[in-house]
């Protein structure tokens, strides 16, 4: 069994930076993937930024590109995500999910099957 549990969340203004922090438990091997999703009101779950533990290979939704980034620290089983410059239309509850395997793609988030219970980020313009 694998839980997740994130932190990090808070209300920053526009402009401002956040880091999120994800830490796994269980029964991880290698060859996995760890990514964030986040989810606003009246919009669909979005991949955010997903990375491939074993290479540290990471996935990016071009909304993000240049302004977050993931990185995950194997000691600690905790996969980060550092946002700069954050916009008013990156509020959302950012979630932390993880799945075996090598293809770390955020365009799916239902084949992610281990799922945190989310943290808020809330950002004021």
């Amino acid at each position: 069994q694998v839980s997740l549990g994130e932190s990090g969340g808070d209300s920053v203004q526009a402009g401002g930076s956040l880091r999120l922090s994800c830490a796994a438990s269980g029964h991880l091997r290698s060859h996995y993937c760890l990514a964030w999703f986040r989810h606003a009101p009246g919009k669909e779950r979005e991949g955010v930024a997903g990375i491939y533990t074993n290479s540290e290979i990471t996935y990016y939704a071009d909304s993000v590109k240049g302004r977050f980034t993931i990185s995950h620290d194997d000691d600690k089983n905790t996969v980060d995500l550092q946002m700069d410059n954050l916009k008013p239309e990156d509020a959302a509850k950012y979630y932390c999910a993880a799945k075996y395997g090598d293809n770390c793609a955020i365009s799916g988030p239902n084949t992610y099957v281990y799922w945190g219970r989310g943290t808020q980020v809330t950002v004021s313009s």
